[in-house]
C-alpha cells in the first residue's frame, strides 16, 4: 500500500515539475501559422479594338433558286448535264421528243411561204386594177393566220427544250434519258450561290441600330476557322408579333462556293468598332452589382479596385472605368488573395480576341 502511495506522488510531483519548467510555448498552447505568400497568375490590362455587336442564327439561300421542271409530258430524248454541273444562263438542259412539233413548224412555214408568193403575185395586178383589192386583203388575212400558226408551232417546239434560265449550279439529277416525264415534275435544281442571302431574326429593340450596309460576320459548323463576311442587304417590311423580332437579309460573296443554301449559320452583326481597355472575364470578381478585379503592383502587393464593366466578347471584357493601361490584374487564384497580401505573381501572355 505504501508502495502505490509513492507512486502517486512521484508522477504528481513530476508533472508538477514538467509544468513549471516546460518552455513558454508549450504553456501557451498550439499557435496559428502566419499567412504565407500566394501564387497568383497576372496579365496585363491591354487596349483592344472590340465590337458593339447582336449574334443571332441565320439561315442561307442562294441568290436565285428554281426547281427546273418540264411544261408538257413527254419522253426523254436526251440529257445535257450531270449532277452538281456549273451551267451558264440559256443553256440546253434536256431535250424532250419533238418529232411532232417539229414537223408541224416546217409546214407552217411552208403555208407561209406560199401565201406570200401568192400575195406578191396578185400585187401587181390589183395596182393595174385587173383583180379586186378584196382579194389582196384575203390573202393579208392568210398571211397573218400562216404566221401566228408559224409562232405557236414554234413555242410547242421550244417547250421540248429544257434550258437554264440563269448561270448557277445543278443540283441532282432525277430523271433518265428515255423515262417519260409529266407536267411539272422535277428534272433538277439550279442555284446561283455566286452571292449568298443569309437571313436572320433580330429583336426589335435593336431596330434602330439596324440600316443597310451595316457589317455581318458568320461562321458555320462545317467551316468552324472560317469567318464569312457580308454587309446587311434589307430588313423586312413588318415585325413578327409573337416573336417581336424582324428579320434582317445580307448578303455574302461566295465565288468560292463554299456557303450552300440552307446551311445555320451564326451571325454577328456589327454595330459599331472602337478601341478600349480589355481583361480576361476570369479578372472580374462581381459582388452583387458591383464588379471588382485585384491589381498587383510592382512589389506584388494586393489591391482591390472596383471597376465599370462594358462589352463582353469571346473571353474579354471590357473596362470603361477603374484600371489604367498596363496594370496588373489577377486573372488565376484571385480567391485566395487578401487587400494587402504579397503575393507571387506569374505573367499571363496578354490576351488578343479572336474576330
Amino acid at each position: 500500500m505504501k508502495k502505490i502511495i509513492i507512486a502517486l506522488l512521484v508522477i504528481v510531483a513530476a508533472g508538477a515539475a514538467y509544468l513549471q519548467f516546460s518552455p513558454k510555448e508549450a504553456a501557451k498552447g498550439p499557435q496559428k501559422r502566419g499567412p504565407g505568400v500566394v501564387n497568383v497568375v497576372v496579365t496585363d490590362v491591354t487596349e483592344q479594338v472590340v465590337q458593339d455587336r447582336v449574334e443571332a442564327l441565320g439561315t442561307t439561300r442562294a441568290k436565285e433558286s428554281v426547281t427546273i421542271t418540264s411544261k408538257v409530258t413527254e419522253k426523254i430524248d436526251s440529257i445535257s448535264f450531270d449532277d452538281g454541273d456549273m451551267v451558264s444562263a440559256g443553256q440546253l438542259l434536256v431535250t424532250l421528243r419533238q418529232n411532232e412539233q417539229a414537223a408541224k413548224v416546217r409546214a407552217a412555214k411552208v403555208q407561209l411561204a406560199d401565201h406570200i408568193r401568192e400575195y406578191q403575185r396578185i400585187d401587181s395586178l390589183v395596182t393595174n386594177q385587173t383583180i379586186a383589192e378584196l382579194e389582196r386583203d384575203r390573202l393579208q388575212t392568210l398571211i397573218d393566220t400562216a404566221r401566228a400558226n408559224l409562232s405557236q408551232s414554234e413555242a410547242e417546239l421550244q417547250t421540248r427544250s429544257i434550258k437554264a434560265p440563269f448561270a448557277g449550279r445543278l443540283g441532282l439529277r432525277q430523271v433518265s434519258t428515255g423515262s417519260l416525264v409529266s407536267t411539272g415534275q422535277e428534272i433538277t435544281t439550279l442555284d446561283d450561290i455566286s452571292t449568298i442571302k443569309l437571313d436572320f431574326s433580330v429583336p426589335e429593340r435593336f431596330l434602330g441600330d439596324l440600316r443597310p450596309g451595316s457589317s455581318v460576320e458568320a461562321i458555320s459548323a462545317a467551316y468552324p476557322d472560317k469567318v464569312f463576311r457580308g454587309t446587311v442587304k434589307s430588313l423586312d417590311s413588318r415585325i413578327d408579333p409573337e416573336t417581336r423580332a424582324v428579320v434582317v437579309r445580307a448578303e455574302i460573296p461566295n465565288q468560292d462556293g463554299l456557303v450552300l443554301p440552307g446551311m445555320l449559320m451564326k451571325v454577328r452583326l456589327i454595330k459599331a468598332e472602337h478601341t478600349t481597355l480589355v481583361v480576361p472575364e476570369s479578372a472580374i470578381i462581381p459582388l452583387q452589382a458591383d464588379h471588382f478585379v485585384y491589381l498587383v503592383d510592382d512589389s506584388g502587393m494586393v489591391e482591390r479596385k472596383q471597376v465599370k464593366i462594358g462589352i463582353r466578347q469571346r473571353g474579354l471584357v471590357e473596362l470603361v472605368d477603374g484600371v489604367s493601361e498596363g496594370q496588373q490584374v489577377v486573372i488565376r487564384g484571385a480567391m485566395k488573395v487578401r487587400v494587402g497580401q504579397k503575393v507571387n505573381a506569374t505573367t499571363s501572355e496578354p490576351w488578343v480576341t479572336k474576330r
